[in-house]
C-alpha cells in the first residue's frame, strides 16, 4: 500500500500512542507512552508542529512518525534531537529512505530558522534494540558517537546509602528555587558531550513544569539562594500502568565543580533513594552517558546502581 506522509496534528495522538505501542511489542525498549505523555511531547517549545513533524499514513493508520526538537543554543554547534519510530510491518527500505531524507532535510530548515550560520549536528539515540532504525541512520552517513546507559537498583533492598558530608544538608526543592536550579543544571552540565543550555521555556515545560514532576522528591544542596547541587525526581504513571513496577526516576542529578570530589552528588542521590523508598517506590533509574568527564557511573554505583540497558546515538554532522 502506498503511504501519505503529513505533518501530525494533535488529533494524531491517540493513533501515535498505538504507534508507540506496537512498536514496542518488538522492540522492548521499556519505553510506555499515554495519550497525554505524547501530547506533552508534541506541544514542547521546541517542537514546530506543522514543519517539524511527520507522518506516514496507511489509509488512516498512522504507521511511521518523525520528529525534529531544536535546541535553546548553538553553542556553538546547534545538535538538532531527531525521534522516531516505525511499525514493524513497515520497516522497509523505501520507509526508512523516505524518513530519513525527511529528517535530514527537514532539519536544515529548522536549523536555519534558529541559528542561520551556526555549524549543525543532527543527534538520533535508539534503544539497543532497536536495530533496524540504526540500521538506516547508519546507511545514511549517521556516525555511533556515544553510548548512554540506564542504571537500576532496587529500593526494597536498597543498600546502606553514602551521606553527605559533614556541613552539607539537602534541603526540598521548593519552586522559589526553580530558576536558581535552571541554572545550576546549565552550570553542572556545561561541556558534558551533547548537552546545551535549557532556555526557562523548555526546563518548565520537560522538567519542573512536567506532569510527571516530583517535587516532593527531589532535593537541593544551597548556598544563600544559588543551587550549588540537586537531584531532579520524575515518575512516569504510564510506566507502571504497563509495568505494574513504581519506578522512581532521578532525571537530572548534578554538582557545580566547587562542591565536586567531596562525596556531595552521591550522599545528596542516596538521600533521595531513602525519601523514595519511604514514599513506597520499588525501584529508582537514571540515564547516563557511559564516558561521562565526571566520573558518574562511579557516583551512582555507590548507591547501588547498576547499569541495565543502552542506548546510541548516531550524529550527522
Amino acid at each position: 500500500m502506498d503511504l501519505t506522509w503529513r505533518p501530525l496534528t494533535l488529533d494524531d495522538v491517540p493513533a501515535l500512542t498505538s504507534l508507540y505501542a506496537a512498536a514496542e511489542e518488538i522492540d522492548r525498549t521499556g519505553d510506555h507512552f499515554s495519550d497525554e505523555d505524547l501530547r506533552d511531547e508534541l506541544v514542547a517549545p521546541n517542537v514546530d508542529l506543522p514543519r517539524a513533524t511527520i507522518g506516514a499514513f496507511a489509509g488512516d493508520t498512522l504507521v511511521g512518525y518523525g520528529l525534529i526538537r531544536r535546541r535553546d543554543a548553538a553553542n556553538p554547534v546547534h545538535m538538532i534531537r531527531l525521534q522516531s519510530v516505525v511499525h514493524p510491518e513497515h520497516r522497509t527500505d523505501a520507509v526508512g529512505t523516505h524518513l530519513v531524507e525527511w529528517l535530514t532535510r527537514t532539519s536544515r530548515e529548522v536549523h536555519e530558522r534558529a541559528f542561520p550560520g551556526a555549524p549543525m549536528e543532527l543527534h538520533h539515540g535508539q534503544h539497543q534494540n532497536e536495530r533496524w532504525i540504526a540500521g538506516v541512520f547508519a546507511g545514511a552517513g549517521f556516525t555511533h558517537q556515544r553510548t548512554m546507559v540506564n542504571m537500576r537498583v532496587g529500593l526494597a533492598d536498597l543498600p546502606p546509602q553514602p551521606p553527605l558530608p559533614e556541613g552539607i544538608t539537602a534541603e526540598p526543592f521548593d519552586f522559589k528555587y526553580d530558576l536558581a536550579a535552571l541554572d545550576a543544571r546549565n552550570d553542572a552540565f556545561a561541556g558534558h558531550w551533547g548537552s546545551t543550555v535549557y532556555g526557562p521555556d523548555a526546563w518548565r515545560h520537560l522538567v519542573t513544569g512536567s506532569k510527571d514532576f516530583r517535587p516532593d522528591l527531589s532535593f537541593l544542596v544551597l548556598d544563600d539562594d544559588k543551587v550549588l547541587a540537586f537531584v531532579l525526581s520524575h515518575f512516569y504513571e504510564s510506566e507502571a500502568a504497563a509495568t505494574g513496577i513504581r519506578e522512581h526516576y532521578a532525571t537530572w542529578v548534578g554538582t557545580r565543580e566547587v562542591l565536586r570530589g567531596r562525596g556531595v552528588a552521591s550522599g545528596l542521590l542516596g538521600h533521595t533513594l531513602l525519601a523514595a523508598k519511604a514514599a513506597g517506590f520499588d525501584r529508582s533509574a537514571l540515564n547516563v552517558d557511559v564516558d561521562n568527564a565526571h566520573r558518574a557511573l562511579g557516583v551512582y554505583e555507590r548507591c547501588g546502581f547498576r547499569v541495565d540497558d543502552e542506548w546510541h546515538v548516531y550524529v550527522l554532522s
